[in-house]
């Protein structure tokens, strides 16, 4: 699934890891773990396997998200499609192997009323979010 480049919250950004693509795809595909290394997120609930049309449900930031993997290709993609009050969301993780480690691509379009009337500050918050993430699976991934 594509995010929508006419969304009117468009973010990307990118970080290189020191570890493997299958690593850093088993943290980002660890759901029920993301409240232990990124402190943005409160709760994090995978029904069943980390596999495409798996739901999970998740608070970020505040905010409670219904959310279904749309994508989950070990070592390579992962992403999901959400909703919240006044707002979706299509999110995409992209790792391509290079040397000494993993190049890490993410990128998330938000669209919706709510959405629409905030675009500028949710724009500004998805970019620094998105970065502190990337920092985040960085710093997990990582570990001795």
């Amino acid at each position: 699934m594509e995010v929508n480049q006419n969304a009117p919250v468009l973010q990307n950004n990118q970080i290189l890891i020191q570890a493997t693509p299958e690593k850093v795809w088993a943290v980002l595909a660890g759901i029920d773990n993301w409240v232990k290394w990124n402190k943005h997120i409160s709760k994090a609930q995978l029904q069943g396997d980390p596999v495409a049309g798996a739901g999970f449900t998740w608070k970020v930031n505040g905010a409670s998200i219904r959310s279904v993997l749309h994508t989950a290709i070990p070592g390579k993609a992962f992403g999901w499609s959400g909703t919240t009050f006044g707002g979706s969301a299509i999110h995409n993780w992209h790792l391509q192997n290079t040397d000494g480690g993993t190049l890490v691509k993410v990128e998330e379009s938000m669209e919706g009323w709510l959405v629409g009337l905030f675009k500028n500050k949710m724009n500004s918050d998805l970019e620094r979010d998105m970065q502190y993430w990337l920092e985040a699976l960085k710093k997990e991934c990582e570990k001795a």
